[in-house]
C-alpha cells in the first residue's frame, strides 16, 4: 500500500491542479511501444506525474510550464501516438449550467410514499431488510423491475465509475466487492480519511459545491411523513440525526452509493465494483476516467455504469471506449443535465449507451439531455435509492436514469453470459416509444429480458 505522502502527492498532482491555472499544463500523452517517458520528459521539459496502469499502459501524465501549443514539437515526435490536455471532468449534478432549479419537489414523493413509511420487507435474492419505498417506488413499476426479475436477477460484475460506495450498507453489503480508489491511489471504493478532510461541506450546505445539494437529492426517513420546510432541511424528520452535523460528512461518497442502490434495486444479485474516479467534490480528470475504465475492463467487468458526462470529446477516451467495447463490455453513461440537445461523452460515442430521463409520467424531465446524444431513456425523477449510513435518498438528474439501464444490462448477461454489447443495446432499446428526442424510449424491462430469453 502507498505511503500517505505518496497518496497525498498523487491527489495533488493528478486531481487537485486539475481545477488550478494550472490545470491546461497537465497532459495525457500516449507513447508508442519503443518510447521512453524518460527520454521525452527530458527533451521537452516535462514532468512525469504518474504513469497509467494495467491495460492503460503507454498511457502517461506529464506536467509541463509551458502550454501545449508552445511544445509544437511534440506532435511530430516519432514516439508519440497521441497527446491532449487533461481536461477536469465533473458529476453532472455538479454542473453550473444544469437545468435541476426547482428540484426536489417533495410533495411529489408524499403522495406515493405514505403507505411504506416504516416499513420494510426482505428482498427475496440477497436476503437484506430494505426499505418498502425504495422496492416500491413508482419508478421500479414502470420500468417493471419486479416482472423481469421472474426471469433474471442480475449476474456479471458491472463497475461503477464514481465517488465510492458505502460498503456499510445493509442493502448494499452483499453486492459490493473490492475495487480501487484512483483518487487517492488506494485499495477498496469508499471513502478513505482523506476524503473527509477534502470534503468542502455537508450535503445540505447551499454555501458550497456539494455534490448532492438540495437541487438533486433529498435524504429520506423511513418513519415519517412529515415535510420540512426546503430551506433549512431536505431531512423528512427533524428528530433524526441532522445531515448538517459535519462530523459526519456523506457526500463524499454519496453519489456512487446512490448510483449503486439502483443497480442493485434492479440487477440484485449482480457484483457491484466500485471504482473511485470522483473526489469529494464531485470532480475528477480524465486521467483518471481512462484508469478506470480500463481498471474496470481488467476486473472482467460486464458492464460499465459512467454517471457522468463530458462537454469535450477526447481522443484517449474514445481508444478506451473503443477498447472495452471490443472485448464485450456493455457502456452505460448519463446524457447530461443541460436540457439541450447537446452531444456530451462518453454518452455520444457509438459504442455508449446514452440515457436521458423522464419522469412519472413518461415526459423528458426538463434537465435531461436530448437528440442524437440519448440512445434510450429511463426515470431520473424523485428516484428513492440507498445513501450512506444505512440511509436512503430521493435523487434527482440523469445519474439515476442510465443505473436502471446498467442494472437492465446485468439482467441480460444472466440469461446470456456471452452477450455482445450491440446485442444488449438491441435488447435494451425494446423500450416504449415516448418521442421527444428520447431515442428508442423509455426502458421497458421486461421487453428486454424477453429480447434475449
Amino acid at each position: 500500500m502507498p505511503s500517505l505522502r505518496k497518496t497525498i502527492l498523487r491527489v495533488t498532482l493528478l486531481c487537485a491542479m486539475t481545477w488550478g491555472a494550472a490545470a491546461q499544463n497537465h497532459y495525457v500523452v500516449r507513447l508508442s511501444a519503443a518510447g521512453s517517458i524518460s527520454s521525452l520528459t527530458s527533451r521537452y521539459g516535462l514532468q512525469l506525474v504518474a504513469p497509467l496502469g494495467g491495460s492503460a499502459s503507454g498511457l502517461y501524465v506529464v506536467n509541463s510550464l509551458f502550454p501545449l501549443s508552445w511544445l509544437s514539437g511534440i506532435y511530430s515526435d516519432p514516439s508519440v501516438l497521441n497527446v491532449e490536455t487533461d481536461v477536469p471532468v465533473a458529476l453532472p449534478e455538479v454542473a453550473k449550467s444544469s437545468q435541476l432549479t426547482g428540484a426536489p419537489n417533495l410533495n411529489a414523493i408524499g403522495s406515493w410514499i405514505s403507505p411504506y413509511l416504516g416499513k420494510t420487507q426482505i428482498n427475496r435474492f440477497t436476503g437484506a431488510p430494505e426499505w418498502s419505498a425504495y422496492q416500491n417506488q413508482p419508478a421500479a413499476g414502470i420500468v417493471r423491475v419486479a416482472a423481469a426479475q421472474q426471469f433474471a436477477s442480475g449476474a456479471g460484475t458491472v463497475a461503477i465509475l464514481d465517488t465510492g460506495a458505502d460498503f456499510t450498507h445493509p442493502v448494499l453489503a452483499s453486492s459490493l466487492v473490492l475495487g480501487w480508489d484512483f483518487v487517492n491511489n488506494l485499495p477498496g471504493g469508499y471513502a478513505v480519511p482523506l476524503d473527509l478532510v477534502s470534503a468542502t461541506g455537508s450535503v445540505l450546505d447551499q454555501s458550497t459545491t456539494s455534490i448532492l445539494d438540495q437541487s438533486t437529492t433529498s435524504i429520506l426517513d423511513q418513519s415519517t411523513t412529515s415535510i420540512l420546510d426546503q430551506s433549512t432541511t431536505s431531512i423528512l424528520d427533524q428528530s433524526t440525526t441532522s445531515i448538517l452535523d459535519t462530523s459526519k460528512p456523506l457526500n463524499e461518497y454519496g453519489h456512487g452509493t446512490m448510483t449503486a442502490g439502483v443497480i442493485h434495486l434492479v440487477a440484485p444479485t449482480a457484483r457491484l465494483l466500485p471504482v473511485k474516479v470522483f473526489d469529494a467534490n464531485g470532480g475528477s480528470c480524465l486521467s483518471l476516467i481512462l484508469e478506470g475504465i480500463y481498471y474496470a475492463v481488467d476486473q472482467g467487468a460486464k458492464v460499465i455504469g459512467m454517471s457522468f458526462s463530458m462537454r469535450q470529446g477526447s481522443a484517449e477516451l474514445q481508444r478506451a471506449i473503443a477498447y472495452a467495447n471490443s472485448m464485450g463490455v456493455i457502456l452505460v453513461a448519463s446524457a447530461g443535465n443541460e436540457g439541450q440537445p447537446i452531444v456530451v461523452y462518453p454518452a455520444g460515442y457509438k459504442q455508449v449507451l446514452g440515457i436521458g430521463s423522464t419522469n412519472n409520467q413518461d415526459g423528458r424531465s426538463t434537465f435531461s439531455n436530448y437528440g442524437s446524444v440519448v440512445s434510450l431513456a429511463a426515470p431520473g425523477e424523485a428516484i428513492v435509492t440507498t445513501y450512506p449510513q444505512n440511509r436512503y435518498a430521493a435523487g434527482w438528474g440523469t445519474s439515476f436514469s442510465a443505473p436502471f439501464v446498467a442494472g437492465g444490462a446485468a439482467l441480460l448477461v444472466q440469461l446470456n453470459g456471452q452477450i455482445t454489447p450491440s446485442a444488449a443495446k438491441q435488447a435494451l432499446s425494446q423500450a416504449v416509444a415516448v418521442g421527444q428526442g428520447l431515442g428508442a424510449g423509455r426502458l421497458d424491462l421486461v421487453r428486454a429480458v424477453q429480447a434475449v430469453y
